[in-house]
């Protein structure tokens, strides 16, 4: 009987160990089941994943931002790089389940032949001690996860509808007399300043004229 007792502790103990979560495919859900990462540095790890490529090594988990060396050594044993990834469970959830069983030890050195029915039933107990050790995990995720969808505008009314061509029309109206008074603004600044420049040329052309002629007028004095 011990060594049926010790033969099922060491199949458990071997299920834990074939665990392994391959952190190149693992989704945020299966990184969280790792012991010490959270939704945070699980997003943390597929995010470096994306930036850099797949991991060439469980050691460069140490590059993820969140990850040092003591969160290392707890998911060192259960990572890979290669592989499929298999369901991981809680370590904690593997402890109550010692008590029942040295209970039921002791319950064999009484009575040999009626071991056999409870021995079954605490099997069928630590079998099922997994499956439950993922429902927080998952409920952990439900939370994490960000709510994406947004809430539906609601449709406008005819009048609302009307109010607002209304108002758009009138922005518009505004908008082209704005820009036809600076476009007439701008032409008639234009016109003024050709204006000045032509009587500017004229009045030059004019003194250099009256320039010339008196310069010539000097120059022929005299002669006579």
């Amino acid at each position: 009987m011990k060594r049926l007792l010790v033969l099922l502790v060491g199949l458990m103990f071997s299920a834990l160990a074939l665990a392994a979560i391959n952190v190149n495919t693992a989704t945020l859900q299966e990184l969280e089941a790792l012991n010490g990462i959270g939704p945070v540095k699980a997003q943390a790890i597929i995010d470096h994943r994306k930036a850099n490529g797949p991991f060439k090594s469980v050691e460069q988990l140490k590059e993820v931002k969140g990850i040092g060396d003591a969160t290392f050594d707890k998911i060192k044993g259960d990572v890979s790089i290669t592989g499929t990834t298999t369901p991981l469970a809680k370590t904690t959830s593997a402890a109550p389940a010692a008590a029942p069983m040295k209970a039921e030890t002791a319950k064999t050195t009484a009575a040999a032949p009626a071991t056999a029915a409870p021995m079954k039933a605490e099997t069928a107990k630590t079998t099922a001690a997994a499956p439950a050790a993922t429902a927080p995990t998952k409920a952990e995720a439900a939370k994490a996860a960000p709510a994406t969808a947004a809430p539906a505008a609601p449709a406008m009314s005819a009048k609302e509808k009307a109010a607002a061509d209304k108002k758009a029309a009138k922005e518009e109206k505004a908008a082209k007399a704005k820009a036809a008074k600076e476009e007439k603004a701008a032409k008639e600044k234009a016109a003024k300043e050709e204006k000045l420049a032509k009587e500017k040329a004229a009045k030059e052309d004019k003194a250099a004229k009256d320039k010339a002629a008196a310069d010539a007028k000097s120059s022929e004095a005299p002669k006579k």
